[in-house]
């Protein structure tokens, strides 16, 4: 039983919108309808997060990421900007080519673990990851859940929708980056000139990390190659780890690896959200959104959807406001969709990659300060969405 004294800001945050979800469903104030077909779409959300992050958990135990984080570091040779180029491109490619969530869950290991091998900082490495999980994720429709919502409501290809997208994905990145350095990478706030790049790392169970190694290669294969549920592959891709531990390192296998807070906190925002939609918040979006398919009416739907991103969460938002958004303005459900992707970098609850990150850095005992993270994500997710959506509104 966990002592009260233990929890943190984040705990008492998903107790208590779980308690007053629930609280609003006993009251009437959420129909049992309602609540019921979120929970239905919550389901399956709730089964990969639990179980990639237990994947995630493991596959650190087997020191994967150790030996993934040496050989990003070797292959900067000491230079701070090269090691910057090579982490903001294997973040970006990572969360374009699989998911935010994904590159939450693996990348954030890797990241951290490079700042232990070469012995720098490990926040701008963590906020490297958290970033380009959010800003990277508009080019494919696997980038983010989001996407493949927007994508069947305008009728888009994975390449019809690279080829509207990608001026908005470059501008995001561009404007990612240069926040990056100047809050996180340039001399003045990393510490120190340049690294020692380590040497390869040896991992203290061959058999372990090669089995480790190879489930998680499966994984990325599924999402990319099968027509399988995230669920459905990150599950049996850990029920393997699990069994690999079981016969090499029981002692591994311990309660904390099952992430109780997210489990809680995620039910407890759809609830939320959806009494909050049910009482008002289809007409605010719709009033605030407007039904103008132009610039105007594409940077009004990007503000108000990554603004709102941050007090609810991106996913729900981008739900709702798709529902007022007229049928036909796909620009501005475009725009929209910069909004909820690009925009939710302020609080930790803004998108669930950036939970799983707090869960992540967390694992890994790095504090990243809640104020300066959520200041310097807000300058970012101001310039990344008029960038991203400027470049929207020229290219279409």
């Amino acid at each position: 039983m966990l002592s009260l004294r233990r929890l943190q800001t984040l705990d008492w945050v998903a107790v208590g919108l779980l308690g007053c979800g629930l609280l609003f469903l006993a009251t009437g104030l959420l129909p049992a309808p309602t609540a019921g077909s979120a929970m239905a779409r919550v389901g399956p959300l709730l089964a990969f997060l639990g179980s990639v992050i237990v994947l995630a958990e493991l596959t650190s135990e087997a020191e994967v990421f150790d030996v993934v984080a040496a050989g990003v570091a070797r292959a900067g040779r000491g230079s701070y900007a090269a090691l910057f180029v090579l982490c903001v491109g294997f973040a970006a490619l990572t969360t374009v080519t699989l998911n935010l969530d994904t590159t939450a869950v693996l990348l954030t290991p890797v990241m951290l673990a490079l700042a232990s091998r070469v012995g720098i900082a490990p926040v701008p490495l963590a906020m490297t990851t958290v970033w380009l999980a959010n800003t990277a994720s508009l080019l494919l429709p696997v980038s983010n859940l989001t996407n493949l919502l927007a994508a069947n409501r305008v009728a888009l290809s994975p390449t019809g929708l690279a080829a509207v997208m990608w001026a908005p994905q470059l501008a995001a990145i561009v404007v990612t980056m240069a926040c990056l350095w100047l809050f996180y990478w340039r001399r003045g706030r990393r510490g120190a000139p340049g690294y020692t790049p380590p040497a390869p790392h040896r991992p203290a169970d061959p058999l372990l990390f090669r089995v480790c190694a190879l489930v998680c290669a499966g994984f990325l294969a599924a999402i990319l190659l099968a027509d399988l549920p995230l669920w459905a592959a990150s599950g049996a891709a850990a029920v393997v780890v699990v069994v690999a531990f079981a016969f090499r390192r029981p002692a591994a296998l311990r309660p904390s690896l099952v992430p109780w807070r997210l489990l809680v906190l995620v039910p407890g925002m759809f609830l939320v959200v959806q009494t909050v939609d049910v009482h008002g918040l289809h007409r605010l979006l719709a009033a605030a959104i407007g039904t103008d398919d132009g610039p105007t009416g594409m940077f009004r739907a990007s503000l108000v959807g990554g603004g709102l991103s941050n007090v609810l969460n991106n996913l729900p938002v981008y739900l709702a406001g798709e529902a007022a958004v007229p049928v036909g303005n796909h620009r501005q459900l475009l725009a929209l969709l910069i909004g909820t992707n690009v925009g939710p970098l302020v609080l930790p609850w803004a998108s669930l990659a950036t939970l799983i990150w707090y869960e992540r850095c967390r694992a890994f005992g790095v504090r990243v300060p809640l104020r300066g993270a959520a200041a310097t994500g807000a300058v970012l997710a101001v310039g990344a969405v008029l960038a991203a959506t400027a470049a929207l509104v020229v290219t279409s």
